[in-house]
């Protein structure tokens, strides 16, 4: 009975000790190791790829059911290629840059060289997020399409990459939660103590990551969601806004002053829920829009663009 509680790292008190075989390094070959939180964000970013080419090649998805505005270019494979790159540049720089302006802003002034040494870690979600924008913004400038249709082939895969981070988020004991009497918490050996915590990791990757992806796949298959461009923006936005503030509840906060009552992860996921409710109002007050494709659609400048 005792070897079988080592193995399943089960405390007899009740809690779980996390396993002693997790490591942060999948792979080392002499000086280069593989660390699974770089291969999280490849295999995230590539699976939300392949997922919305997939989805953008079925033209059920996008067909309205009621009245239309118009047509309005299905960005192409190749379209979404060339967002998948703009995109980790806007993850990369965004996510770093975003993390020394909001919680490590004496990197500034005290080691500015370290500013953009990801492989050091310390990334930030909201940065990230924002640096997204921005791709997708130049995405849809450069190929002259709308914001909000890349916008929304962008949101409906994200949540594969944000559950698979927080994963890697547990297995390298970062960002765990609050001490905790569940039967569930986790004794981290890199917490400042051995008490039992919130898996708060995992919480995140349930919700943002699973429960996330399905609300999205939902309006996009039933509802036909993409032919309102920008509700499911909106679903995302004020989805992760929403989940992530919830979980702050658990979430252990970083070592930096707080807004208030508020952690820094509530304050800086509240507007998202705001911003992400007005976009799905503004998108369900506007009629929807057919499908047009590239190879049929003619001149690009004569479709909508909104």
């Amino acid at each position: 009975m005792m070897a079988f509680i080592d193995i399943i790292g089960v405390d007899i008190v009740g809690a779980i000790l996390f396993p002693s075989w997790l490591d942060e390094t999948a792979l080392e070959i002499g000086p280069i190791s593989l660390k699974w939180y770089g291969i999280a964000y490849v295999v995230g970013l590539f699976g939300a790829y392949l997922y919305a080419a997939k989805v953008a090649e079925n033209a059920k998805y996008w067909l309205p059911n009621g009245p239309t505005r118009g047509p309005q270019i299905v960005p192409t494979r190749d379209d979404l290629s060339d967002l998948m790159f703009y995109a980790f540049i806007g993850i990369l720089l965004g996510g770093r840059i975003g993390w020394v302006l909001l919680y490590s802003t004496d990197t500034i002034w005290t080691a500015p060289g370290d500013i953009l040494k990801v492989w050091q870690g310390g990334m930030s979600f909201h940065g990230g997020f924002l640096g997204v924008c921005a791709g997708v913004g130049y995405a849809a400038w450069r190929k002259k399409t709308s914001y909000m249709r890349f916008a929304d082939l962008a949101c409906i895969g994200a949540p594969i990459g944000i559950g698979l981070v927080r994963v890697t988020n547990f297995i390298n004991q970062e960002l765990y939660g609050h001490p905790t009497d569940m039967p569930w918490g986790v004794i981290f050996p890199k917490a400042p103590d051995s008490l039992p915590r919130h898996p708060s990791q995992l919480y995140e990757a349930f919700l943002e990551g699973l429960i996330l992806w399905l609300i999205l796949r939902i309006l996009t298959t039933r509802f036909k969601s993409l032919s309102k461009p920008g509700l499911v923006t909106g679903a995302f936005v004020m989805g992760y806004g929403v989940f992530r503030f919830m979980v702050e509840f658990v979430r252990t906060p970083d070592n930096i002053p707080q807004f208030g009552i508020l952690t820094r992860g509530m304050a800086y996921s509240l507007p998202m829920v705001f911003v992400g409710l007005a976009l799905i109002l503004w998108a369900k007050r506007r009629k929807a829009v057919e499908p047009a494709y590239a190879s049929h659609a003619g001149d690009k400048a004569n479709v909508d663009p909104d």
